[in-house]
């Protein structure tokens, strides 16, 4: 991912524009992370990144940085993989997606490999709104409460979409295992 890191050209050490990009520096591995759970293909990732460092740059004056940016980042990315989904589909919708392998990891095993490769296939196959709650809640580790004012909701529909999307990962892994034997 060196590729993906930022060049600073004319930019001064200490600007709030420099604040800006050692913030998307440092948040860029959590990003790229997160943009692979949203289930983005290897060829979109450098295209998102740089839609999610754009409202990021733009947002970046009003934006309260004495707190934690990644629940911020993480409703940003959210946003910029849906949107670019409905483009998607909306200018191909009759043409056929193009299923890029995954290169393997080499510093992951056979069976993480399959696990996680299971457990990204049964999230594509729960809708985004819960999806995104579950992901949220149980791979990022965020309280209730923070999910609940990032996506502008009450808390008892965030305990009610993290229910129902658990139990459509469960029963999506259970049925994706079941047809790998």
């Amino acid at each position: 991912m060196g590729y993906l890191r930022l060049v600073r050209s004319g930019v001064p050490a200490t600007s709030p524009e420099s604040d800006c990009l050692d913030l998307y520096d440092r948040e860029l591995d959590y990003l790229f992370a997160t943009l692979q759970r949203f289930g983005a293909r290897p060829s979109e990732l450098e295209d998102l990144l740089q839609d999610i460092f754009i409202v990021l740059y733009r947002q970046w004056p009003t934006l309260d940085t004495t707190r934690s940016l990644r629940p911020w980042l993480f409703g940003v990315a959210f946003r910029v993989v849906r949107a670019h989904r409905r483009r998607q589909t909306r200018d191909q919708r009759r043409e056929e997606p193009i299923e890029e392998p995954e290169a393997p990891r080499p510093d992951v095993g056979l069976e993480d490999q399959e696990s996680m490769a299971l457990l990204l296939s049964g999230l594509e196959q729960i809708p985004a709104a819960r999806r995104a709650v579950v992901m949220m809640h149980d791979l990022d580790g965020l309280a209730i409460a923070d999910i609940a004012r990032r996506l502008s909701m009450t808390k008892i529909g965030i305990y009610t979409r993290l229910y129902k999307g658990r139990k459509e990962l469960a029963a999506a892994v259970r049925r994706l295992g079941r047809a790998r034997r």
